[in-house]
This record gives C-alpha cells, sequence and structure tokens, in this order.
C-alpha cells in the first residue's frame, strides 16, 4: 500500500471466524496473534470474537489481539454466552470463566469512553436456502454494535464495530437501526465491520463514505465485499486500502489508512494525487 504519510491512521476491520484457520480448521492463538500484527491496524474492529471459549482454547481473544498490536485500550462485547448449540442472550454482566462470543475493538490510541449499542433480532425464525438442500428454518442470533470515542492525531474519533445478520433484508433493516443509534455520536465517525450487505449498498443506505474497497468474501478468491469501512465527518481515506488474507478466518481483513481533523479533506485530496501519481 501507498505510505500515507504523517498523521494518519491504519484501520482495520477483521471478522475472525473464533480465530480459526480454514487451512487445518484448527485455533492456534499464536498464528491468530500474528495474523493481528501483521495487519498493523492503529485501531481495529473484531467480529465473531471468542472470550473463554473450549474451542479456541479458552482464550481472551480481544486481549490476545490487544498484545499482538501494543494496543493501549480494547474491549469485548458479548452478544452471546455459552457455547456453541447452547448459546443464550448475553445480559452485558460479566462473569469471569464464562463462555462468550460477541464483537470487539482494540486501539492502539486512548479510548476516552465507550458506548454498546443493541441491534433488533429477528423476532421469527427465517428459511435459510442451502446449496441442493431444502431450506431450514434458523433463529437470527442477538446483534450489536460497540462504539468507542478515540483520542487519535487530529482530535477524538468515534470508531464502531458491528456485526450485522445475513438473513437478506433485515441486514438493512439493522443497519438503517445503527444509523440512527450513531446519529449523536461525535464526528467524525468511522464503522466497521461484517455488514453481510454487498458493495455500495451499505453507503447508499446510510449516506456514510466508503473508505476502502476490496472483495473480501470468500477467503481464497473472493467475490465479495461484505466487509465495510465506512466514514461520516472529517474522516478521509489518503492512500488506497484493500483486503488481506491474513492466513486466518474464512474473510479477508479490510484495511483503510485515513486522517481526520479540519484539515483532512485537504490531505486526502493531496494522497490521492501522490497514489496517482
Amino acid at each position: 500500500m501507498t505510505d500515507p504519510g504523517p498523521g494518519a491512521l491504519r484501520l482495520a476491520t477483521f471478522n475472525i471466524l473464533h480465530g480459526r484457520s480454514l487451512s487445518d480448521g484448527e485455533v492456534d492463538v499464536d498464528r491468530f496473534a500474528d495474523a493481528v500484527a501483521g495487519l498493523d491496524a492503529d485501531v481495529l474492529a473484531l467480529q465473531e470474537v471468542d472470550r473463554d471459549q473450549p474451542r479456541s482454547t479458552g482464550a481472551d481473544l480481544t486481549a490476545v489481539a490487544a498484545e499482538a498490536m501494543g494496543a493501549t485500550d480494547h474491549r469485548f462485547a458479548a452478544t452471546l454466552r455459552g457455547e456453541p448449540g447452547v448459546w443464550t442472550r448475553a445480559t452485558g454482566d460479566r462473569q469471569p470463566g464464562a463462555a462468550e462470543y460477541g464483537i470487539a475493538i482494540v486501539s492502539r490510541y486512548p479510548v476516552l469512553r465507550w458506548r454498546k449499542m443493541a441491534l433488533p433480532a429477528l423476532p421469527v425464525r427465517w428459511p435459510l436456502l442451502l446449496r441442493d438442500k431444502p431450506p431450514v428454518l434458523v433463529r437470527d442470533e442477538p446483534r450489536a454494535a460497540l462504539a468507542a470515542l478515540v483520542d487519535v492525531p487530529g482530535g477524538p474519533l468515534t470508531v464502531v464495530s458491528t456485526h450485522l445478520t445475513f438473513l437478506p433484508g433485515w441486514n438493512a433493516a439493522q443497519l438503517r437501526r445503527l444509523w440512527w443509534s450513531c446519529r449523536s455520536l461525535t464526528r467524525p465517525m468511522v464503522v466497521m465491520g461484517d455488514l453481510n450487505l454487498r458493495g455500495p449498498l451499505p453507503s447508499r443506505l446510510t449516506g456514510w463514505r466508503p473508505l476502502a474497497q476490496d472483495a473480501t468474501f470468500p477467503l481464497e478468491e473472493p467475490q465479495h465485499q461484505i466487509d465495510h469501512i465506512l466514514g461520516s465527518g472529517d474522516v478521509h481515506a489518503v492512500a488506497p486500502g484493500g483486503a488481506v488474507h491474513t492466513g486466518t478466518s474464512d474473510h479477508r481483513a479490510l484495511v483503510a489508512q485515513v486522517v481526520c481533523g479540519p484539515e483532512a479533506a485537504a490531505s486526502a485530496r493531496r494522497g490521492v494525487r501522490g497514489a496517482s501519481a
């Protein structure tokens, strides 16, 4: 990627598949830490994150990512409690040793405050179409967004991590609810995550600008961008971003290089000219 110059932030979003690699089907915490370190993100949004789950060696994967990044602040927000097959909705109360699953934000810059926002889950079972198999009725899992006000160069930046449902139509409804919930958050703002919505649709639904565009899924021969980094306010890309194959998960991570603050637009224009020279 092009050198974005001084004052730029490197942002990344990564659906980590609880740290599992498709190459061998195993969760190797050291391999996951290497994948995170390789992204070299200043602020990282994570989805499908385990804490104290037997399937991921009982690790706190948010803490693993924070150590790998050299982060100053991190937070995990559980959406489900228990183990696969016996999930229950997370209450938000921390119970040490209780297996949990959710989303997270990890930051090399100090976080001034945090906010968790619930998103609506479809209240009825929905037919899921499977290739060469009859459809099955599924119930959506609880969904949420985690917001952090991060003290970055150029002034505070709101960063939001989320993971929307795969159920068509309902993911768009969740994104509109998230747009509504984010109206009062400090600008500039970046929303990052696995939105399960393709290409330009998230931007069309919200008016938030795409800061990186590249196919992220499936892993080996990605055809669709369902992971997104979207900006609102004075935050602008200063160099081409893109998808990164980390060797972990079934998604590619998505990276953007941005600046924020009053001089962001001018810096972005300079960066775009330099990248195209």
